[in-house]
């Protein structure tokens, strides 16, 4: 039998539902796989969270070294979020010959290299399922399960806050704010939600999906970003009619070499596998050069989901005599490589004056350059100024062509507003 001591940083809800599943599956997991988890120390600073667990005080601390110094611990995993001292700490461990297991998005995106060169130094193991999308086996997927495959497209819905969301306003009619505050209230969503709405967390998520899938480092500024605040009940009651269903979507490909990284709102068909997609949950569809379509699903974020895919890092890092290294982190995707001006279909929603000819000219400035519509939809004067709604729907058109059409529609004295540009997955 193999014992494996493991040290926790921190014993919030993710540290916590950990500690219960390495206390709950301990035997079932000598008995399968024969490696003994002990949990020999845990970093608090709230002794009564490890008191509410009836972990013993003696194992519990503030001090790193306590850590460092202990030889039995093989294992750490961390759950402090943010860079530090999660950093700092982490690759103290590294170099000292400890495995580390994080569920740290954000501190992987941005510091993989470091952490992966402080590993490799070491020999020890940099292991990090639950960064991404929470239980679900994304990474081990990729890693593990398509070596047979070149990565086409990584298309998913990679945060539960935005996807419960927009649920709730498709589902019950409502707005942005009021969705928000019932997401904030249930506890889906922080007081501060600007990094699941605003698109951030999905795009730490994509750089590192991304990096792993085409063996090249994506950094994050090679993301394009944009999140869910401008999405309005009306466009999602829109999107409906045309047969569509909104998402915030982490998209990637690599055509033939040259990759594009973006998270933004999409709408997709309804009878796309992601529409079915709902609540919190989260899934991710991968097209493999081999193997086709794949879809996984399930709960991106939670206590024991996340705490589920620790475990198996924590299990799957106790069994290994030598780790994975990750070569690419030293080739970063050359800026020739990366394509930015990435092709859409666009669904255009603007406020325009209902009076002969204005359909006629709008239609004009798309034609100028080059972009071709495949449906319109105007509704009635409703406000007070009686001007009438216009929705376009394009076929597949250049992001930087749509963009100047759209700044020249904004001058049109015929115009009142553009009120949304939403693209179109198919």
């Amino acid at each position: 039998m193999k014992k494996t001591g493991v040290a926790l940083l921190g014993l919030g809800v993710v540290g916590s539902g950990t500690y219960k599943i390495i206390v709950g599956q301990r035997e079932k997991i000598k008995k399968i796989y024969g490696i003994d988890l002990s949990v020999e120390h845990i970093l608090e600073r709230d002794k009564s969270k490890a008191e509410a667990l009836g972990i013993s005080p003696s194992i519990v601390s503030t001090d790193i070294e306590n850590i460092l110094k202990n030889d039995d611990i093989k294992i750490v995993a961390e759950f402090f979020g943010g860079i530090e001292p999660a950093k700092t700490f982490l690759i103290k461990c590294l170099l000292k010959g400890k495995s580390v297991v994080t569920s740290n998005k954000e501190l992987v995106c941005k510091h993989f290299k470091e952490l992966e060169h402080a590993a490799k130094k070491g020999g020890a193991g940099l292991y990090f399922e639950a960064s991404c999308v929470g239980g679900v086996p994304i990474i081990r997927t990729l890693t593990d399960a398509m070596q047979a495959n070149d990565i086409k497209e990584i298309k998913g819905i990679i945060n539960g806050t935005t996807n419960y969301i927009l649920s709730s306003m498709s589902n019950d009619g409502i707005d942005y704010a009021d969705a928000l505050k019932t997401a904030q209230r249930l506890g889906y969503a922080e007081a501060d939600p600007t990094a699941d709405t605003d698109g951030y967390d999905a795009a730490y998520k994509l750089s590192i999906l991304s990096s792993l899938a085409y063996d090249k480092h994506i950094p994050l500024e090679c993301v394009y970003r944009e999140g869910i605040n401008k999405i309005t009940a009306e466009d999602i009651a829109i999107g409906k009619e045309f047969g569509m269903t909104l998402k915030l979507l982490g998209i990637s490909k690599n055509t033939d070499g040259k990759i594009e990284a973006r998270v933004h709102p999409a709408f997709i068909d309804d009878n796309h596998p992601l529409a079915s997609v709902k609540g919190s949950f989260n899934a991710v569809h991968l097209a493999g050069s081999n193997v086709g379509d794949i879809m996984l699903y399930g709960r991106g974020a939670g206590d024991l989901p996340t705490g589920s895919a620790i475990v198996s890092d924590i299990i799957f890092a106790a069994g290994k005599t030598t780790h994975r290294r990750f070569g690419f982190v030293d080739e970063r995707v050359k800026r020739s490589d990366l394509i930015s001006d990435f092709s859409s279909e666009y669904y255009i929603r603007m406020r325009v004056k209902d009076k002969a000819g204005t359909l006629s000219k709008i239609s004009g400035i798309f034609g100028k350059f080059g972009v071709s519509i495949t449906t319109v939809l105007q509704t009635p004067p409703t406000d007070a100024n009686g001007d009438a709604s216009l929705i376009f729907i394009t076929h597949m058109t250049k992001e930087k062509a749509i963009s100047a059409a759209i700044e020249t529609i904004k001058k049109s004295d015929c115009v009142g507003e553009v009120c949304n540009v939403i693209r179109v997955e198919r």
